[in-house]
């Protein structure tokens, strides 16, 4: 599937239908969570405290956690102030996935992430997202975005 500016979307698998009949995400589901402009500091300590457990060397999961932190900022500073963080374990990978209900991304700033000049003030944010995962989806439209920051967990970035 595609966004409406041909980035790649994919959907996550699903188990099997539990008994009611409802599918559930696949992997084990670290942090489900709706966060505003006072929660970025507590939501990126969880987000680490859940990551520590895992394989992944320090250095990769402090970039992962920047990663995270750039994008829950634009949320809260362009995108409504208010969203949604899923971060799930899923096929050797760990995937988080913020979800907002701004009025979506323009164009211009999805095109291939280039650096910011060095006095620019801002858009670093999806740059520093795309240096520091493995995989960055995107979807986005005018009732909001969703972007998915994927880092391997066996410490070798692949490209999926």
């Amino acid at each position: 599937m595609e966004d409406r500016i041909g980035q790649s979307v994919r959907s996550a698998p699903e188990r099997e239908p539990r008994a009611d009949g409802v599918r559930q995400p696949a992997g084990p589901l670290l942090l489900d969570r709706a966060f505003g402009q006072e929660d970025i500091t507590v939501l990126r300590h969880e987000v680490t405290s859940r990551l520590v457990p895992l394989p992944l060397s320090a250095d990769r999961r402090h970039g992962y956690i920047l990663a995270v932190n750039e994008v829950i900022t634009n949320v809260v500073l362009h995108a409504g102030g208010n969203g949604r963080l899923v971060l799930r374990v899923e096929d050797g990978s760990v995937w988080c996935v913020v979800t907002d209900s701004g009025p979506g991304i323009p164009g211009g700033y999805l095109d291939e992430p280039q650096a910011p000049e060095a006095f620019e003030v801002g858009g670093r944010g999806l740059w520093l997202a795309h240096q520091l995962c493995d995989d960055v989806t995107t979807a986005t439209g005018p009732i909001g975005t969703s972007i998915g920051l994927r880092i391997s967990l066996d410490g070798t970035p692949d490209s999926r």
